[in-house]
């Protein structure tokens, strides 16, 4: 679900909870002014309670996500593929469509809108202005029934009599003076918006009757004989109304306002009800944000259980190059555990899941790892310090530095260049590459190194795309160019499981497909391999990330996308953690497995 269809779903519940409300507890008495509040406390609360929400206390408790390496820029993935198959993306065409439909509707809706507000004005341009009994108002040509428009009152002065008239303009005077016009306004665009649900139709509905209740009363208190002024009501109800968008004095439900007229006055006391209102706004606030209370204690009750627990976290250390380091140091950072890496470059220590790992050699940069991210024997690079030192480089200035042409281009330069080496895929060797350079104060690009690598042969692949690299725009610091630290990340993919494109792709079955030990363990997976790229913190970035992938008969996680997405390093990042997935349990249709479109929102949230 969208961030836009949840916030249409929750508004258009809260008409339906605030039109049951309005008839349950007020419909019968005679507090007009009460009710016309209440009335546009309704559209007010349902079009921006949605947004003012409780997630942001619900964040200040809650822990930030863990980080492991400080990228200082993270672009959209580049990814290398042996090949490729394209499919039709029937539920983004569905979706598509449902949104046609619907701003086709909404764009019609504007436009009658339009021409009710035009035909108004030109009746005011076309009409002769007159006083009459002290009050500025339109004469119309042609004999109809007297309306209001905002500051516009118009009226046929030849169709009534002087007590007539001034039972009229006391009337119309009431909606002017008390701007009934916003009210009718408000009331038409939240139809328009919202045209499918008969209930915001009604809540209109609702208001028009009330606004007239108030000019109805207003008439009755100045001292107007009631029986007199209801006769007068029903003479003119044979008047045409020429459209809906003004305050009429005679259009609507007529026996409505005459029996509201004739009605008791309801006593003061009966004013507390409204107080009533208060709790069912609160109720309304907790629903709509249940689901941030929900995540809060499930991962709050994921951190309880996980946090003791002990792994198994092996690796690999390795150079630039992708040569093993003989003898490198992993200790636990903040602990007493440790061990070094044999022949291979290779090291195995069981620690805690939460644990962070520590990892150096002589001459080189250390580098801290979080063993939740780890995967088994994962390549981590300690690059070399023959830097210059005396040359200061940063992660994040004003300008950031680019590729020529920007980011579209780089991703062609490196889709164009890169080579999937043959002995990898005859070895089914696949993987994502983490890349980082600098880029110098001249625009060169200089010191590749692979963070997080594969294997030696795709790790050698992606520097080797790098170091061909031409000249960037250099970043910009104050005015002055500096030296900008970079990453990127280059997958290489081997080619899919051919599917049979007859092979039908379910969304619900008689049993759905499921994590190996079930929802708990899936939000724990995801919880434990998630990671907050830095750039996107630094920059404030947050939201939630719509993933969409299949479960095929076998249990394998193929054709993930993204549904919805926030930024291109979270996207990846979401993604990332999808690929990671082992086999889930298949879904089964009539005691067949089959394959089962599933949805996983991942939201990143910053404290």
């Amino acid at each position: 679900m969208t961030p836009e269809f949840a916030y249409l779903l929750k508004v258009n519940v809260a008409f339906v909870l605030f039109y049951a409300f309005y008839r349950l507890f007020f419909y019968k008495d005679t507090f007009f002014k009460l009710r016309r509040a209440i009335l546009l406390a309704f559209f007010g609360l349902a079009l921006f309670y949605p947004l003012l929400n409780i997630q942001d206390w619900v964040r200040q408790q809650e822990p930030i996500a863990d980080v492991i390496y400080m990228y200082s820029a993270m672009l959209p993935e580049a990814t290398a593929k042996a090949d490729a198959a394209a499919s039709v993306d029937w539920y983004g065409w569905l979706l598509g469509s449902l949104g046609f439909i619907y701003w086709g509707i909404v764009a019609f809706l504007c436009g009658r809108f339009l021409v009710q507000l035009s035909s108004i004005l030109w009746l005011a341009h076309t009409s002769e202005r007159v006083v009459i009994h002290k009050t500025p108002v339109y004469a119309l040509r042609k004999a109809a029934g007297p309306f209001s428009f905002f500051r516009m009152v118009f009226l046929h002065p030849e169709s009534h009599s002087d007590k007539e008239t001034d039972e009229i303009l006391t009337h119309e005077c009431t909606h002017v003076s008390q701007w009934h016009s916003i009210d009718v306004i408000l009331s038409e665009m939240m139809c328009m918006a919202c045209w499918f649900n008969p209930f915001v139709w009604l809540l209109k509905r609702e208001v028009r009757h009330n606004l007239e209740y108030l000019a109805d009363n207003t008439v009755i208190q100045s001292g107007y004989d009631s029986k007199s002024y209801q006769y007068h009501l029903l003479g003119l109800a044979h008047h045409q109304s020429v459209t809906t968008l003004y305050n009429s004095f005679n259009v609507l439900h007529l026996k409505n306002r005459i029996m509201m007229m004739n009605k008791k006055r309801s006593p003061g006391i009966v004013r507390t009800k409204y107080l009533i209102f208060i709790p069912l706004v609160g109720i309304l606030m907790l629903l709509s944000n249940i689901e941030a209370v929900a995540r809060l204690t499930v991962r709050l009750a994921n951190e309880a259980t996980v946090s003791n627990a002990m792994v198994t976290a092996t690796g690999i250390l390795v150079d630039e190059t992708g040569q093993p380091l003989i003898g490198a140091s992993v200790v636990v950072k903040g602990g007493k555990e440790g061990t070094i890496t044999d022949r291979k470059g290779a090291f195995s220590l069981e620690v805690p899941a939460n644990a962070i790992l520590r990892c150096s050699y002589q001459g080189r940069e250390s580098q801290e790892v979080l063993v939740a991210d780890m995967t088994n024997n994962t390549h981590l690079s300690l690059s070399s310090k023959s830097r210059e030192m005396n040359e200061q480089v940063f992660t994040v200035v004003e300008k950031m530095p680019s590729f020529p042409g920007g980011d579209a281009e780089l991703l062609k330069y490196i889709a164009t260049n890169i080579k999937y080496p043959k002995e990898s895929q005859d070895n089914g060797e696949q993987g994502r590459v983490i890349c980082s350079f600098i880029v110098g104060r001249d625009g060169s690009v200089n010191n590749p190194e692979v963070l997080r690598g594969v294997t030696p042969l795709l790790n050698e692949e992606a520097v080797r795309v790098i170091n061909t690299m031409p000249r960037w725009n250099p970043g910009m610091q104050r005015g002055k160019a500096v030296a900008v630290k970079y990453t990127v990340p280059i997958t290489f993919r081997l080619k899919s499981p051919v599917v049979e494109t007859k092979e039908e792709t379910l969304t619900v079955v008689d049993v759905m497909p499921q994590y190996p030990g079930g929802d708990h363990e899936l939000l724990k997976f995801i919880a434990q391999s998630i990671k907050y790229p830095t750039d996107a913190q630094e920059a404030g970035v947050q939201g939630r990330v719509i993933c969409s992938f299949v479960v095929d008969k076998k249990g394998n996680i193929v054709e993930p996308k993204i549904i919805r997405g926030i930024d291109p390093s979270l996207d990846a990042e979401a993604l990332r953690v999808i690929g990671m997935m082992p086999r889930w349990t298949p879904g089964r249709q009539d005691g067949k497995a089959v394959r089962v479109l599933y949805t996983v929102p991942i939201t990143f949230r910053l404290q």
